[in-house]
This record gives structure tokens, C-alpha cells and sequence, in this order.
């Protein structure tokens, strides 16, 4: 048990730093108006509200209108305030809302949502686009709106990859056309139903339902992305982000919960669904309405354009794309400009606006922000519900309204589309497994660790000190020593836990001889050994003057509350002149009430075939019970799925031999273990150990019960002594002890069933 483990090392998952790179690389230095509330607000006054409002008071109606931008803006409201508390907490670098997610949930769930993401926001391009094409094609209908949708989407893509700021100032013209289309709109008037041109000379019919308008208006209000997404380029992101969003939010809320009025006051619902550019004939100046839309669609194409690939960016550095994709982490110019992402966004959005047209995009990008904005809220929900002292937000939100918008945003998904919903987790899902296996490892901290111990305190205060026997399983403490050389103990072990049990590889270590910085490196060769033979185990690592004081002082110390290992698993002690010590140590065990398996296999050859399990009876309390359990457990691992469980007895007389299979087989039939065969052995006149090795020559595995050591001295020490005399040459051999304080009986036995013998 002394021995130190000399598993050689293995080389580690690969690691990713905080946003490597964006410490040395700074942004553009926007502030709060230029760099979140400009974009933020110009996304949400945009496409939706020129082309896309009327039509939704026109299908739904004044209240239904109002009852969904207040359903809309309140998810958006939550997920900006999860935004601002964790903007507020830790430096948001480069990929927004990205960067919060993986920051707090982890790199995987971080780029299970990021890559979703990305797509929505190049999709969002497409949208806009599409909407700024639809617009020329009203004023000019000879224009085939697919070209012109292109040949825009690769202009505001040039201006983005010349220079972000040229495009965030471009903006602040783009805000007061929109502002005075707004003005000429609220100052216009009514609209004459004969004024409208009806091809076919009938109101078309309204068949559009409430979740279907609200999937086409909700990225109306997903302006807050625009921002966020510029996180890396702002001067102070902790301020800027909090204040430009809420802003943002609060003056769009203002505009779409006002217009609805104007609308149903002004046009009757065929008229709205009928005319996109309805606002036009309503506004005092018609003009401005289409130099506001244009503007608008352009603007927020350019936030888009500007967002994207800065997700992108900053998921190709974090390592989450694949290795042949690392090249979209690269930045150009002083200000780090994704040029090489923002190309390859444009490829993606001229697919979308070839193919698509903006009541078929809008629904999908509801889809993806919803998912995005989900998972925000329940990372700032789960941060705050731990309150870590690492997590302190200078702008404060209660983890109850968090997790609200997270469930807020998964009931809308559902309501909006079924069948995308689960389409949505499917791929968020499938990101994640994907990512998971890569074994990314981020160097930052995330929640889950607050998590797991959350949890784990939850369940050690409910674990009761006496557990119920239905529900018992081994949680083994193995004293293996260097595994490579007791591997057998190791491979039992894991045999009947099959990767539930809590399982600990423990060694000791001499005392003075082994520095602190050598027993880690001790203990992580150990567990990269473990790692590399599928075993999935605690490590244990103490020092102590001999083996024997090591191994009680774990016994006597290990664990946490109630839960504490329940079955130690060690080798056969071969040494004749330290049998004393080790028999003094077994009977330790027993006295702490541990159940104790000693795993006699001298010449280290492992359990052959696996195809035999022989279990030498004794009665089904105490050990007999124990010794099933572990034949069951051992018999369903994979490795031993085809093995036979033999249940051997031996008898004097042919009398004693049928009274004893009529009581056998009534206890067989009794238990859920699988079959198992009985065999009972008229052993006459001959001593035990000359039937025990002839009856299991053959077996990859014996189970042999240990009477329970006396308190006499010396008397385990000879009885221990016959043991291991009575197993010489016999295949590996457990010798079973168990604590004495659990009824196996009630884990084996079907209550409804003859209890047996």
C-alpha cells in the first residue's frame, strides 16, 4: 500500500484563456450614446416598425398590439437586466452576450448558444436588408429586390470592414431622420379605404394567428444585442452596457406602445395588412417615412454586420470553433477589426437573402434570440442564487426576476412553434456534446463549480446516517497503492460501482519523505492514469509513518458529514511478519462498521475469462447477502455480462444436501438477481479447503465470507493465517466482511416473495 503510483503523465484537455487577446488589443473606445444606445435604438426603431407594425395591428387589433409589445419588451427588459448585472460584475470583452454565457455557464453551454447566435445575428443582416430591398421595390417595382438586397448587403459590409466608428458616426444621421419620420407620422392622419388599390377588388382575409404575430414582431425588440455585441469596443462596458440598454429599451417601449393607436385610429385592419409602407400615406410628409425606413434598415444591417463577426471572432479564440476555423479569431488594424468574419457573415447573410423573405426570416431569428436571451437570464439567475463572493455586480438584479425571463423565454417558444422549439434545443444540445467531448477547459471561473457545490451541500444534509437498503450501493475507499501494479483491486472496483458509486483510489505515502509539490504531481499522474483506463474515481493521497496508520487515519477521517466510503477494498496481505498489524487494521474497519473485501491474488494474473462467479454460501445475512450483492453488481458490469453466478454450498450427508436445495431454491426464487446456479456438494468426510478447490478450479472469481473478528488476542490472527492457507492455488479469491449494521437481506429479497434461509 506504500508504493508511490508511477502512472506516466498524459498531456490535458486544451485550455482557453479569458478572450486571449483582447486584453492587448484594444477596441475603438466608444461611450454609452455612440457605442449601445445608437445602434441599440436604431435595431429597435427599424425594419419592424416601417414595414412590419401596421400589419400587426392590422391581424391582431389595438389590444392584442399593445399586450404583445408589453409581453416582448418585458422578456427583452429581463434579459437587459441579467445583461447589466453581469456587464456590471466582470469586464465584458469581445462577443457579448456570448461572452457572458461562457463566462458564467461555461465554454460549452457558452458556444452551444454562441454558434446559434452568431447565425442569428448574420441572419438579423438578412432581415434588414431584405427589408431595405422590399422598400426600393415599392418605389420602383421594375428592381428585382433579390439584387438589390445583395449588392446593399455587400456595400454596408465594405463600410463595416473600412472602420467600425466611420460606421457607428453614419449612425447618428441615420437616428435623426428617424426621429423626424417619427414626428411626420404622429403629426399625419387617416388613411380613406378607397385611397387603397386591392388587386382582385376584395380586403384580403385575416388569418394570421397571436403567436404567429408575435414570432414576426418579437426581433423588433432584440435591439439590446446590437450593443452588447460591441462590448469589446467600448471604453467602459461595466457602465456603458447597463445604461445604453435600458435607454434603448425604455424609448422603443414608449414608441410601440404610442403608434398602435395611430394605426387603428387611421386605417381599418385590411388596409394595415394590406399596404407594408402604410406609414408612408399616413405621415404629414410621406418622404421622410421611406428616408427613415431606408435608413433604419441600413443602420441595423450595420449593427448586425458590425456584431457578428465580433461572436465569431471572439469564439474562434476561445477555441470553441473547430482548428481549421481558428483563423476568424484574427483582428486587423488598431481597433482589432474582425475583417476576415465580417466576409464570411456576409456570405451567410447573401444565402439568407436570396432564399428568404422577411416574414420568413423573423420567426427563425425569434427563435435563436429567445434562445440566447434564455440562457442569459438563467446565468445571471444561477449567480445570483449562489451568491459567490467573486460575484458582485455593482448594478443588482434578484436572481427570482433572472430565472422569470428565462422560463418567460422558454413558455414563448413553445407557445410560438413546438416543433422549432425542440429543433432549437436539439442543435443547442448538439453544440454542447460536441464541445464537451473536445474537452474544452477554460481558464476563467464559471458557475457550475458554484453550482455542483450547491447541490452537493443540499444532498449531504438529506443523507441520513443510516441509509435505506433499497437504496444501497458501494461507495469504496481502495487502499491500491501504485495502481499499474494492483490494478486487479482497481478493476473490481470499478466492476460493481459501474460508474455510480463514489468511488476513491487511495495510497500512502511515508511520511517525510514525499514533498508537497511531489504528492500533487502524484496524485495528478494517478488520476490521468485512471483517466486513461475509463475509471472515474477520487484520489486520496496521505502520508504517515507505515501503511497501516495511513490506512486507519483514512478510514477514520475520510468523507464529508454522513456520506463516507461504506466498502474498503485491499489486497491480501502476503507478508507473514506483518499480519499482526494488518489484522489489527481489518478489525479497525470493522469496528468503524465498514464492509470490508479482501482481494487475495498473489501472482496479480486478474480474472481470466470472466465468465465464473462462485459464491460460497454461509446464509443470506451478513455476508451471504453482501456476497450476492457484489456477484449481481459484478455479473451486470459489461465485462461480465456473460458470466455464470455459481452458488456452492457443501454438506456432510445426501440428507442435509436436499433439505438444503429445497431451502435454496425457495430463497432463489425470491430474489431479482438473474439466474444463478446452484450447486450443492456432498463433501463426506473430506475437509472444506480440499472441496473448495476442487469445486472452484475453474472460476475466474471466488467469494469466501470472513467470520467477524473476535476481541480474543491473536485469534484473527490465525484465523486470518487459515485463510490464506485454505486459498493457496485457488483463482482470485474475495474475502467478504461485512459491517454487521445492514440488512442485505432487504436488498436482495422481493418483499412479497418466502424470505428463505
Amino acid at each position: 500500500m506504500s508504493q508511490t503510483p508511477g502512472p506516466e503523465p498524459v498531456s490535458t484537455p486544451p485550455r482557453i484563456s479569458e478572450a486571449e487577446g483582447e486584453a492587448e488589443t484594444p477596441g475603438a473606445g466608444l461611450g454609452t450614446f455612440g457605442g449601445v444606445f445608437t445602434p441599440s435604438i436604431l435595431t429597435i426603431l427599424g425594419v419592424i416598425m416601417y414595414l412590419r407594425f401596421g400589419w400587426v395591428v392590422g391581424n391582431v387589433g389595438l389590444i392584442a398590439t399593445l399586450l404583445i409589445v408589453v409581453m416582448c419588451t418585458g422578456v427583452t427588459f429581463l434579459t437587459a437586466l441579467s445583461m447589466a448585472a453581469i456587464a456590471t460584475d466582470r469586464r465584458v470583452g469581445k462577443g457579448g452576450a456570448y461572452f457572458m454565457i461562457s463566462r458564467s455557464l461555461g465554454p460549452e453551454t457558452g458556444g452551444a448558444v454562441g454558434i446559434p447566435l452568431y447565425f442569428a445575428l448574420a441572419l438579423s443582416m438578412a432581415l434588414y436588408v431584405i427589408g431595405f430591398a422590399e422598400i426600393l421595390g415599392d418605389l420602383f417595382p421594375d428592381l428585382d429586390q433579390r439584387w438589390i438586397g445583395i449588392v446593399t448587403a455587400v456595400l454596408v459590409a465594405a463600410l463595416a470592414i473600412r472602420s467600425a466608428s466611420l460606421a457607428i458616426r453614419s449612425q447618428y444621421i441615420v437616428m435623426a431622420v428617424i426621429a423626424l419620420s417619427l414626428l411626420s407620422f404622429f403629426l399625419g392622419g387617416p388613411v380613406e379605404e378607397s385611397q387603397l388599390d386591392l388587386t382582385g377588388g376584395a380586403p384580403p382575409e385575416l388569418t394570421v394567428g397571436f403567436w404567429v404575430v408575435f414570432a414576426v414582431f418579437f426581433p423588433a425588440v432584440t435591439g439590446i444585442e446590437a450593443g452588447v455585441n460591441m462590448s469589446g469596443d467600448l471604453k467602459d462596458s461595466g457602465r456603458s452596457i447597463p445604461r445604453g440598454t435600458l435607454a434603448a429599451l425604455a424609448v422603443g417601449f414608449l414608441v410601440y406602445m404610442t403608434m398602435p393607436f395611430f394605426f387603428s385610429m387611421r386605417a381599418d385592419s385590411a388596409t394595415l395588412v394590406e399596404d407594408p409602407l402604410i406609414m408612408r400615406r399616413m405621415a404629414y410628409f410621406g418622404p421622410l417615412i421611406l428616408l427613415g425606413a431606408m435608413g433604419a434598415t441600413l443602420s441595423s444591417a450595420m449593427g448586425s454586420i458590425l456584431g457578428a463577426p465580433r461572436v465569431l471572432q471572439a469564439m474562434a479564440r476561445d477555441g470553441v470553433l473547430p482548428s481549421p476555423l481558428r483563423f476568424l479569431g484574427k483582428g486587423s488594424g488598431k481597433d482589432d477589426a474582425p475583417r476576415v468574419g465580417t466576409a464570411v457573415t456576409l456570405a451567410v447573410a447573401l444565402v439568407a437573402i436570396f432564399f428568404g423573405d422577411l416574414n420568413m426570416v423573423a420567426p427563425i431569428l425569434t427563435m435563436f434570440f429567445l434562445t440566447s436571451y434564455m440562457t442569459v437570464n438563467f446565468a445571471a439567475g444561477v449567480e445570483g442564487f449562489l451568491q459567490s463572493p467573486s460575484y458582485r455586480p455593482a448594478f443588482r438584479v434578484h436572481w427570482v426576476l433572472s430565472m422569470f425571463g428565462a422560463l418567460a423565454c422558454l413558455l414563448i417558444m413553445f407557445l410560438i412553434n413546438v416543433v422549432a422549439t425542440i429543433v432549437a434545443a436539439a442543435v443547442v444540445l448538439g453544440v454542447f456534446i460536441w464541445l464537451q467531448r473536445r474537452g474544452l477547459a477554460g481558464r476563467w471561473g464559471d458557475v457550475r463549480y458554484g453550482v455542483w457545490v450547491a447541490l452537493i451541500r443540499m444532498g449531504l444534509l438529506r443523507i441520513e446516517e443510516k441509509g435505506d437498503p433499497k437504496n444501497w450501493r458501494p461507495h469504496p475507499l481502495v487502499l491500491a497503492g501504485d495502481p499499474a501494479r494492483r490494478w486487479p483491486l482497481i478493476d473490481f472496483t470499478n466492476a460493481i460501482t459501474h460508474n455510480r458509486g463514489l468511488v476513491t483510489i487511495a495510497s500512502v505515502l511515508p511520511e517525510d519523505t514525499v514533498e508537497g509539490s511531489r504528492q500533487a504531481e502524484v496524485e495528478t499522474a494517478t488520476r490521468a492514469y485512471l483517466k486513461r483506463r475509463g475509471v472515474e474515481a477520487f484520489v486520496r493521497l496521505v502520508t504517515a509513518p507505515d501503511p497501516f496508520v495511513g490506512a486507519r487515519r483514512l478510514v477514520e477521517v475520510y468523507g464529508f458529514g454522513h456520506l463516507v466510503p461504506n466498502t474498503i477494498i485491499l489486497g491480501a496481505s502476503e507478508h507473514v511478519d506483518r499480519r499482526d498489524r494488518y489484522c489489527d487494521m481489518i478489525k479497525t474497519f470493522h469496528a468503524k462498521k465498514r464492509n470490508v473485501v479482501i482481494i487475495r491474488d498473489p501472482d496479480h494474473i486478474g480474472f481470466g475469462a470472466r465468465r465464473t462467479i462462485d459464491v460460497w454460501w454461509g446464509g443470506l445475512q451478513a455476508n451471504g447477502g453482501l456476497m450476492l450483492v457484489l456477484a449481481y453488481l459484478l455479473r451486470t458490469n459489461v465485462d461480465w455480462e456473460d458470466a455464470q453466478v455459481r452458488l456452492k454450498l457443501a454438506v456432510k450427508t445426501p440428507e442435509a444436501a436436499r433439505e438444503a436445495r429445497t431451502n435454496l431454491e425457495a430463497l432463489l426464487a425470491g430474489l431479482r438477481i438473474g439466474e444463478i446456479q446452484l450447486d450443492i456438494i456432498e463433501a463426506g468426510d473430506r475437509p472444506f479447503a480440499e472441496v473448495l478447490k476442487v469445486a472452484s478450479a475453474d472460476a475466474d472469481i471466488v467469494f469466501l465470507g470472513v467470520a467477524a473478528p473476535s476481541d480474543t488476542a491473536g485469534e484473527f490472527r490465525g484465523y486470518y493465517d487459515r485463510l490464506q492457507e485454505m486459498s493457496q492455488g485457488l483463482p482470485p479469491t474475495a474475502f467478504v466482511l461485512a459491517d454487521g449494521t445492514l440488512e442485505f437481506a432487504e436488498v436482495l429479497v422481493d418483499r412479497t416473495s418466502p424470505r428463505g434461509v
